[in-house]
């Protein structure tokens, strides 16, 4: 994404360059109906705007330590589940509530997959048949699910390139859902957010992965010299 699209400076907000095209249309149908038909013009302008904020981009601060998994998207989570050995955390992006998605935790990209699907409403139990795009990353993998209205998913990340975590990886219009499918070794006890919690992209820790590289405790140890 580039972080300097036209006519940025005169918003008091950075916002994805996709974000332009999708306001072209009313901004320009506005200025030409403001002299004949003001009210029409004036809702065409600030149809343009509204557009452009639902768009916005904000630079976030992700959290240092490379065991914390950060939520992919802004919004309330609205899933968690274990699917086979793996658990699934979801996040409902409201229209209020920042597009972007960030990668949850620093890897390579192995695959960017678009599926075709339904339209239920991203809130909906069956919205995980709706239209998706699942980037891949192998040790774990994110899922944007398309809302009723968002049918417009948009990576910017493609196979082989390198994220680190919280950096941005595409962007969503008009409402939808971010689900990442935690690494394995992410128990329920590592969850740092339970169902209708309040998040925020590249920000909020989500859960903590084990570090295989602690030192075991005493009880440990004696437990191993057992052979239990």
């Amino acid at each position: 994404m580039s972080r300097s699209p036209p006519l940025s400076r005169l918003l008091p907000f950075p916002v994805v360059d996709a974000a332009w095209d999708l306001a072209l249309v009313p901004a320009l149908a506005g200025a030409v109906a403001l002299p004949v038909a003001p009210p029409v013009g004036a809702a065409l302008v600030a149809l343009a705007l509204g557009v452009l904020w639902f768009h916005r981009d904000p630079e976030r601060d992700p959290p240092t330590g490379e065991e914390t998994v950060v939520s992919p998207a802004d919004g309330t989570v609205s899933v968690v589940r274990e699917e086979g050995s793996r658990l699934r955390v979801g996040v409902f992006m409201n229209v209020t509530d920042v597009h972007v998605n960030r990668a949850p935790l620093a890897g390579e990209v192995r695959e960017v997959r678009h599926r075709p699907g339904a339209n239920r409403p991203a809130f909906d139990k069956e919205s995980d048949r709706n239209e998706q795009v699942a980037i891949d990353f192998g040790e774990y993998e994110l899922l944007v699910i398309a809302g009723w209205f968002a049918r417009r998913i948009h990576p910017s990340v493609e196979a082989g390139d390198r994220v680190e975590r919280g950096d941005r990886v595409g962007h969503v219009s008009f409402g939808s859902r971010a689900d990442v499918v935690l690494p394995a070794a992410v128990t329920r006890e590592d969850l740092l957010v339970a169902e209708g919690d309040s998040v925020r992209a590249g920000e909020t820790i989500i859960a903590e992965r084990p570090d295989d590289d602690a030192e075991p405790s005493d009880a440990d140890a004696e437990r191993s010299r057992n052979g239990s």
